[in-house]
């Protein structure tokens, strides 16, 4: 564990211009302002940041004009929740009134009620480790909770009873899971007991804050963790049923993988190979979301397709296919960004296509057209394929690995010789109305296809061979 007080007083010293400014700033006012949550807890962790998170007295149309009057830039998206936000060079900073909320049983929104003290404020907090505040200017930490004692036992609990803290806001047993993930405490017994008897409340929580908070989990340092606890307590069959759905029961032969384990090694092991995406793809450093969870669900079509086979065999046939389209239905459902819908579901979809090179059987048209349907998802799609070989076979581990690098060679090899991220018919849709006297429409499409396919098949083709082909095509239709 960090020395906490050396760590808080090395961080508080790195933050000074930010923060003893504006505690004194508010402190003219005739304000209290405070240091809270996420900053304290990682200063006692020993981690830095340039977002800073702080409490006052002040109501928000005061703490606006005190940030204008600071700030180089500001924005009052969240005033409805009592929070302006503030860009000052590098830093970055949010003010939010004391306050407290909670939900109403049928409501999806919070009722927020502003407060009066920093006891208070604190007390509504979702963790007792987000429980710390540290006063400004005078720098006084405040831990009326005992968050110092739960970060050194690297344990979650909540500032009340955790029944409580989840009625005030049922997204937070899922910030527990987040939590998990990424700080990897465990969770309290008493709080992973209300999660589970009250499950159902996070059904009143907008589908946009639960996919914000999904999205934190699998991106932080140990998403199985998190994963795992929303499986146990019954939450993810609210917010992703179908990765409980991938614990089936095993047959009595065990000729096949236990689903659910097998899908959070992948999602591991692709983790591992997210250097690759900055290298190769020229993606940021970091977490890449869509490789993650296109590993978290590129089986989830197996429960609905599996078969059991008279030799005692088990099958799942076109899970790809309904795997992708399951997928597509869950991101929508949860109001991911279409691009980030299509991405995902592409990645499932394509998981099992490599499976059919054998041992490099293709030809460089199949080749061609595996780049093709991959598309921008290309790297990622290396990736997962890579990432979903979990044998404990080393043999055969080593010879699945040995093949797709094969692959990767040839596609690289293609890619130098015919740019085959760019692939597109010799003729453009222009020449093919020219050469067959065509108008827009449906005939064109067909002939622009032909020509694809015959690029694919053959690679390059000069101007004049192509129109020949496209002439005898339409000529033989």
């Amino acid at each position: 564990m960090v020395d906490v007080q050396a760590a808080v007083a090395a961080e508080l010293d790195r933050i000074a211009p930010v923060i003893d400014e504006l505690g004194a700033l508010f402190a003219d006012a005739g304000h209290e302002l405070a240091l809270v949550g996420g900053p304290v807890r990682d200063a006692m962790l020993g981690r830095r940041s340039n977002d800073l998170d702080l409490t006052t007295s002040a109501r928000p149309e005061q703490t606006d004009k005190l940030l204008r009057a600071w700030g180089d830039a500001w924005w009052d998206m969240g005033r409805d929740f009592g929070t302006i936000g503030c860009r000052k060079g590098d830093w970055v900073v949010e003010v939010t009134t004391y306050r407290s909320e909670s939900y109403d049983p049928g409501s999806r929104k919070p009722e927020v009620q502003y407060g009066d003290n920093l006891a208070g404020d604190l007390g509504r907090r979702d963790f007792t480790v987000n429980a710390m505040a540290v006063r400004l200017p005078g720098r006084e930490i405040e831990d009326p909770y005992g968050g110092v004692l739960d970060l050194a036992h690297q344990v979650l609990r909540t500032p009340g009873t955790p029944e409580q803290s989840f009625s005030d806001d049922p997204l937070r047993m899922m910030r527990a899971a987040r939590f998990a993930a990424q700080l990897g405490f465990t969770v309290d017994p008493a709080v992973r007991q209300a999660m589970t008897d009250m499950a159902e409340r996070i059904e009143i929580i907008s589908a946009e804050r639960v996919r914000d908070e999904l999205v934190k989990l699998v991106c932080a340092p140990h998403p199985r963790a998190g994963l795992s606890l929303l499986v146990e307590t019954g939450l993810a069959d609210r917010v992703l049923p179908e990765l409980p759905a991938l614990k089936l029961e095993r047959d009595e032969h065990h000729r096949h993988k236990d689903v659910y384990e097998h899908t959070l090694t992948v999602l591991e092991q692709a983790i591992d190979l997210e250097p690759r995406l900055a290298e190769r793809a020229g993606l940021p450093a970091g977490p890449d979301f869509v490789s993650r969870f296109a590993a978290l669900m590129h089986d989830v079509g197996k429960p609905r397709t599996r078969r059991f086979v008279d030799d005692g065999t088990v099958t799942f046939h076109h899970h790809d296919v309904v795997g992708a389209k399951l997928t597509r239905k869950r991101m929508k459902a949860l109001k991911f960004s279409n691009e980030q819908i299509e991405a995902v579901s592409d990645l499932v979809e394509l998981h099992l296509r490599f499976h059919g090179y054998g041992s490099g059987e293709w030809t460089d048209s199949a080749v061609r057209r595996y780049v093709r349907d991959a598309g921008d998802q290309l790297e990622r799609l290396h990736v997962l394929t890579r990432a979903d070989c979990t044998t404990r076979n080393q043999r055969k581990a080593d010879r699945l690995r040995r093949t797709y690098d094969d692959l990767e060679a040839r596609i690289d090899r293609l890619a130098g010789e015919e740019e085959l991220a760019a692939i597109r018919p010799d003729l453009d849709g222009n020449q093919i109305m020219a050469i067959l006297d065509l108008a827009p429409g449906r005939e064109v499409g067909q002939a622009y296809q032909f020509l694809l396919d015959l690029r694919l098949d053959n690679g390059p083709m000069s101007a004049e061979d192509a129109t020949a082909a496209l002439k005898e095509w339409w000529a033989a239709r």
